[in-house]
């Protein structure tokens, strides 16, 4: 529907079809408690929490600081997020029902009281979407970006419309008949397709025809620009521009009514671990995804009541599943509306800087490392400084091995050009190659083989973990010796997310820490268990009891009398065994401030348990994904002595018990200062982009104050934290108040 209708039809609350609209053979939803909210429960409920992650990204579509296309952004990255949710999450707990499971989550929810809860909490999130979505349109239209109703274009605009039609889609349209000789077609995971009812001069009951439309063509056509308004950008929705030239469709018949449904697929497949093939397991598996089990059902509020009841009895999706709206499907696609055309309208462009140590030493990134550990923030500081250190080995005739872990890349990835390279040169290059990352598995099987084509040695891992772990390694021949340097990162060696992703890169020669990165390296490729690592800790087998220990020690401090403190930064804290041990270090009187981006199962403040506890997340224009650890070692922070760690694992249960991830202490003094001093303290200054957790499990706004600061504007003015490495005692501290009430000195 586009603006100009909605405007004849106000947004009201996405709702599922009526008990009255129920096709006949869907059932209701019944004989499910309903959720219990007598007394705070000591976890928040894991869906739930990552329901509320995305409401706070829905939240920036409607957030006036943010520009306007800017805003168009968010909202399409909440409709992406929310897909995703359906696809998996959703699809497991209706999974979980249908097998009729009744074990409840650490909550105290069963599965069936998940889902009850989950459908309302999705629908008041699709509702608040369209309502964006419909505010966003007036406003982009008052700025000169209009998604035009087709009704009201002129002659000279439906011409070219009409050109643009015969020759672009006209061919490619493939109209089904609705009928017992043919059943529904196959619709796509994601897909969206129109339904109609269409009617000749001579017939008194219409024809059901339902139109896939096809993925490769852009949702948003654009129009030309008009003389009198060169400035006025103008868009047309793929599905009414379809619905404009039916007649060329269907020669001498009327369309009488149509609309637009979109189905989400269950997309969790089986892999065989065990299969004799570990691929070709894999791409078998990938098929089937494609075709999984459509588990939620979109239906344009415009669509035929008896087709819309046809349709869901042919899928065969239970009515609770069905939602209608009054508004865009897919606004996922609100994406394609964002151009660089309209630079007012988005945030100012930003480049950022390369790292000043290896400009210093002439792009040299082995000389600048052994000159002092570094570490790069982005995405204020560039990751070409990643693609140039492999780059460098590649060419480099003193390097005489590569490893790498491969998890998430880009298209066309340099780094894995770099590996091909590297290979080419006659070095020993070994990738691991994660299979399982999810929705990247296609893509990981096309690198793989490109890079065994090249030569280079491809592993993929264990059968029962997944390799998170962000690690590099370059075995350098340096006069007499061998020496090693390692790359550690929170991120994903990808290029392009690295440009909206606050992740850090970690670049050290030190023995012990590149030893433990062979080692780490010995234990993916050939399930060489170290007996003992010398300072990292690593998933499946040490994170978590070094975790524990550590909260332990700074429990005893308390207990002594002594400061007390943690600090955290990740993306998730759900593992129910570590936020116990939280509590435990709460109830000691140990001050915790936690920096959690998106799902929370802590419930933080709450007296005799939690009081000592305080979460904020950081939603803004870039996506916190670096996860720190930070314990006071028995000092108020942030110090000097404290205990700083980074790691490619949140605090959730796959990430301690089942997948391969690291977690490395920083013993350098300017970079520890850099990570505790500056990057913590500015995310836990952050009150422009900041929420803050109550103990009844609603985000609330920080209040921004007198003096409101944002984490990511500070560091793009200062993008390298580190100006002269040679004197790293005299780091600048950015004074601010931590979370947990401590004064930073």
């Amino acid at each position: 529907m586009s603006p100009t209708d909605m405007s004849s039809h106000p947004i009201t609350s996405s709702e599922p079809l009526q008990d009255s609209e129920k096709p006949s053979t869907l059932a209701a939803h019944k004989g499910e408690d309903h959720m219990m909210a007598c007394q705070p429960e000591r976890f928040i409920n894991r869906e739930l929490s990552w329901l509320d992650f995305n409401h706070r990204v829905v939240e920036e579509a409607d957030n006036t600081r943010n520009p306007l296309l800017e805003r168009l952004r968010f909202l399409s990255i909440s409709a992406s997020n929310l897909d995703e949710f359906f696809s998996v999450r959703f699809a497991g707990l209706v999974g979980q029902v249908r097998e009729g499971l009744i074990k409840p989550s650490s909550d105290g929810l069963t599965p069936a009281q998940q889902l009850t809860a989950v459908r309302e909490r999705t629908r008041q999130l699709m509702n608040e979407q369209q309502r964006i979505w419909f505010k966003l349109c007036q406003e982009l239209k008052n700025k000169g970006v209009e998604v035009c109703d087709t009704t009201a274009l002129s002659e000279q605009d439906k011409n070219w419309l009409r050109d643009i039609f015969m020759n672009r889609l006209f061919p490619v349209l493939t109209p089904l008949a609705m009928d017992t000789a043919h059943p529904l077609p196959f619709i796509p995971n994601m897909g969206l397709a129109m339904v109609m009812q269409l009617k000749g001069e001579a017939e008194r009951i219409g024809r059901g025809v339902l139109i896939v439309l096809p993925g490769q063509i852009e949702r948003f056509i654009r129009l030309p620009f008009q003389p009198e308004s060169p400035s006025v950008q103008r868009f047309v929705v793929l599905e009414e521009m379809i619905a404009l030239f039916m007649d060329i469709l269907f020669p001498g018949m009327k369309l009488a009514e149509w609309g637009v449904l979109r189905v989400i697929r269950d997309t969790d497949v089986e892999f065989e671990d065990e299969a004799e093939d570990l691929v070709r397991s894999y791409e078998t598996a990938l098929k089937l995804r494609r075709r999984g089990t459509v588990i939620h059902l979109d239906i344009d509020s415009r669509m035929p009541l008896a087709l819309a009841h046809d349709i869901a009895d042919s899928i065969g999706i239970a009515g609770d599943e069905v939602v209608i709206h009054k508004g865009l499907l897919g606004l996922t696609d609100l994406r394609h509306l964002i151009t660089d055309s309209r630079p007012d309208l988005l945030f100012p462009t930003y480049t950022p800087q390369f790292p000043e140590r290896i400009k210093e030493f002439g792009g040299d990134c082995f000389a600048a490392i052994r000159a002092g550990d570094l570490l790069v923030h982005h995405p204020f500081e560039s990751f070409d400084v990643v693609v140039q250190f492999l780059r460098q080995a590649a060419t480099d005739e003193a390097v005489i091995a590569i490893k790498q872990t491969l998890y998430r890349t880009s298209h066309n990835s340099p780094i894995v050009k770099a590996l091909i390279e590297a290979a080419e040169n006659g070095k020993s290059v070994t990738a691991m190659v994660e299979l399982r990352a999810r929705f990247d598995e296609e893509a990981n099987i096309r690198l793989a083989r490109a890079l065994e084509a090249a030569g280079v040695q491809v592993v993929f891992g264990f059968a029962d973990f997944k390799t998170h772990a962000k690690l590099s390694l370059v075995v350098r021949k340096e006069g007499g010796r061998v020496r090693s340097y390692t790359h550690f990162g929170t991120g994903n060696y990808h290029p392009i997310t690295a440009r909206i992703y606050t992740d850090l890169s970690f670049f050290t020669c030190n023995e012990a820490l590149v030893r433990d990165a062979a080692r780490l390296f010995n234990y993916m490729t050939g399930y060489a268990r170290p007996e003992k690592m010398e300072a990292i800790a690593y998933s499946p087998v040490t994170i978590r009891p070094s975790l524990m220990a550590l909260i332990d020690e700074e429990i005893a401090f308390a207990k002594a009398g002594r400061f007390g403190t943690i600090w955290l930064k990740m993306n998730s804290l759900v593992d129910s065994a570590l936020i116990d041990k939280l509590y435990e270090a709460s109830e000691a009187g140990v001050k915790i401030s936690g920096i959690v981006r998106g799902m929370c199962c802590l419930r933080p403040g709450v007296p005799g348990l939690s009081e000592n506890i305080r979460i904020k997340s950081v939603v803004g224009r870039f996506l916190e994904h670096a996860r720190v650890f930070v314990f006071g070692n028995g000092r108020r922070l942030p110090s000097r002595q404290a205990k700083v760690y980074i790691s490619s694992a949140d605090w959730m249960e796959r990430n301690m018990d089942w997948r391969v991830e690291s977690m490395v202490p920083i013993y350098d003094t300017a970079i520890h200062a850099k990570i505790l001093n500056q990057i913590m303290v500015a995310n836990l200054k952050d009150t422009l982009q900041s929420w803050m957790l109550r103990a009844d499990g609603h985000w609330e706004h920080v209040r921004i104050g007198q003096h409101p600061f944002s984490a990511h504007n500070y560091f793009m003015a200062n993008p390298s934290l580190e100006k002269d490495y040679h004197r790293r005692e005299k780091q600048r501290m950015l004074p601010a108040t931590p979370l947990s009430g401590t004064k930073i000195t």
